[in-house]
């Protein structure tokens, strides 16, 4: 099978503007779309760039958007697309850096405001902070977000407001507060209760369409923000008391 790869591309240290470039690509194999890039790298242009580490659908780092999905590149065959055209773009809602490669500054920026991280208090107990299997199910769902930042490109009020966190930033949030051994109080994680937050998610479900391993952020967005309602209404309940 003879296939036409239609791939943006784009340098800012020398294009203007991006382009589209063709490359032609034959295999007998079901080889994946990540496979292919790396073929036509290695045969036919070189500058190709391009990110990727795992290869077996973990990282996330080869998110990009295929045939208009967005999709990983490394789990993702050509002949799955019943398309002799295949039409590859980086991640938007993002500065692209290079071709496929764009800044993930944001993504990690808007993450790192929710601390991700289980937050305890005292002293760590002598064989670690244990889990039952009935509470990491509660919240296996977002820890099996591979940050691969889908979602966040997908998020169309992202691409409005640059000060929004992002509905994986979110939805980490809401695995960290459901966690048991997170101690971290309301107070700590209430400031995300604004348009840049829990309120600025217009519930148009764009995030859970993209996510690659179904995480569903928007759900997660939905959870926490009736958790920030019920203990906002606890605080003003023992105020009046």
């Amino acid at each position: 099978m003879e296939y036409t790869f239609r791939i943006l591309r784009f340098d800012p240290q020398t294009d203007e503007s991006p382009y589209f470039q063709n490359f032609l690509f034959e295999t007998d194999l079901n080889k994946s779309i990540l496979e292919a890039l790396m073929t036509i790298r290695n045969e036919q242009d070189g500058s190709l760039s391009f990110r990727y580490s795992c290869r077996e659908a973990i990282c996330g780092s080869c998110a990009m958007v295929i045939n208009g999905r967005f999709d990983l590149a490394c789990r993702t065959e050509i002949q799955s697309l019943n398309s002799p055209q295949i039409v590859i773009e980086p991640l938007p809602n993002m500065e692209i850096q290079k071709d496929l490669v764009v800044d993930m500054d944001p993504f990690w920026k808007a993450l790192h405001a929710i601390k991700p991280y289980v937050q305890s208090n005292g002293d760590i107990p002598e064989n670690g902070y244990r889990i039952e299997d009935r509470e990491i199910d509660k919240i296996f769902q977002y820890v099996n977000c591979i940050l691969c930042g889908s979602c966040y490109s997908a998020c169309p009020v992202v691409s409005r407001n640059e000060d929004y966190l992002g509905p994986a930033a979110l939805a980490k949030l809401l695995r960290f507060v459901k966690d048991p051994r997170d101690k971290r109080l309301f107070a700590d994680y209430a400031g995300v209760s604004t348009k840049d937050g829990v309120w600025g998610c217009h519930t148009i479900f764009k995030c859970n369409e993209a996510c690659p391993k179904d995480v569903r952020p928007a759900d997660g967005i939905e959870a926490l923000r009736r958790k920030m309602v019920v203990e906002k209404v606890k605080s003003l309940f023992r105020i009046n008391r």
